[in-house]
């Protein structure tokens, strides 16, 4: 009697603590982190680069499993948010990405880019109006903040198709001055200095389980892949309450992410318009003395994509200690 009765109680502790671990080890099914695990993915282009799953560390009493990538990144406008993350935590109700501090530095990293084209553009157009003879220029200043979450929600512990969550939110503020050179001492004198111009974006991120598929890669078939897309909607304020506002709507990024049971991300695509210069109309471009060719350059969409080719998924220790 007293060993039947001991079956029960092991049985009953069993099922308690399989429901406590229930959503760890449903993330950790999608996003599992063994140290020594490597995974190779090659993107459109050809170009490799490997995660290495490595020993986490303990921040303010949370724990953090940990990726390192070869090659290391050089640019931050390369910065990926939701594939290239260096600390995460998986807890009951998140797979929680720490990766504030590098979508703040890929977020103005990507804006000054844009704002650098912007600038040259702005030249083009004054020189167009003005005549070389009266040799007057302008120079075009701009400083962008940018403020972020600190975590970025990749995806909820018990995820099913059709859920839907908000990743990430992301304010980013340009501040743009203008300065002109040359003028004439009366002109400069009569004309009323131009203040600065500050534009807000608010990006709101939100992801959803759309489906489960099967994905065929270079590294093998794997069945039963989450696909997952996360969508940004953008929101522009400025503070000039007189501007009419602009003719395009700032650009947004889509991702799709296919990430298979014990294995991860196997597939990733996204496409990115760009944030401000989307805003540019064709008119725009044109009166900035800019080729139909070249235009459609600067507002083209960014597409970037890679697969799975190769991967080992190291054999977890605790599950040996249980088998033993």
């Amino acid at each position: 009697m007293l060993n039947r009765t001991r079956h029960i109680l092991i049985f009953l502790l069993v099922l308690i603590f399989s429901g406590t671990l229930q959503g760890n080890e449903t993330a950790q099914l999608y996003f599992p982190s063994t140290v020594g695990s490597f995974w190779v993915y090659t993107d459109q282009d050809g170009n490799e680069f490997v995660r290495h799953a490595i020993e986490g560390e303990e921040i303010d009493g949370v724990f953090y499993n940990a990726f390192s990538y070869n090659p290391e990144l050089e640019d931050w406008v390369d910065f990926n948010r939701h594939t290239v993350p260096y600390l995460y935590n998986v807890n009951e109700e998140w797979i929680s990405l720490l990766v504030g501090e590098e979508i703040e530095n890929a977020v103005k990293a990507r804006l000054t880019k844009e704002f650098e084209t912007f600038s040259a553009l702005v030249k083009n157009l004054f020189a167009s109006l003005i005549p070389p003879e009266e040799n007057i220029t302008i120079d075009f200043f701009y400083d962008i903040e940018v403020d972020t979450d600190e975590y970025f929600n990749f995806l909820p512990a018990d995820a099913s198709i059709d859920d839907e969550w908000e990743t990430t939110e992301i304010t980013a503020t340009v501040t743009m001055s203008f300065e002109f050179n040359g003028l004439p001492e009366e002109l400069a004198a009569a004309a009323p200095p131009m203040p600065p111009v500050t534009v807000t974006f608010s990006i709101l991120e939100t992801g959803i389980v759309l489906d489960v598929e099967t994905v065929e890669t270079a590294a093998g078939t794997f069945e039963d892949c989450l696909k997952i897309e996360y969508r940004t909607e953008t929101e522009l304020t400025s503070d000039q309450p007189e501007d009419p506002g602009p003719d395009n709507p700032p650009g947004e990024t889509v991702t799709t992410l296919w990430l298979a049971p014990n294995i991860g991300i196997v597939k990733y695509h996204q496409e990115a318009q760009k944030i401000f210069l989307n805003l540019m109309s064709d008119k725009e471009l044109a009166e900035a003395s800019v080729a139909p060719e070249e235009a459609a350059e600067i507002t083209a969409i960014t597409v970037k994509s890679f697969e799975l080719s190769n991967y080992e998924i190291a054999p977890d220790p605790a599950q040996e200690d249980r088998v033993e």
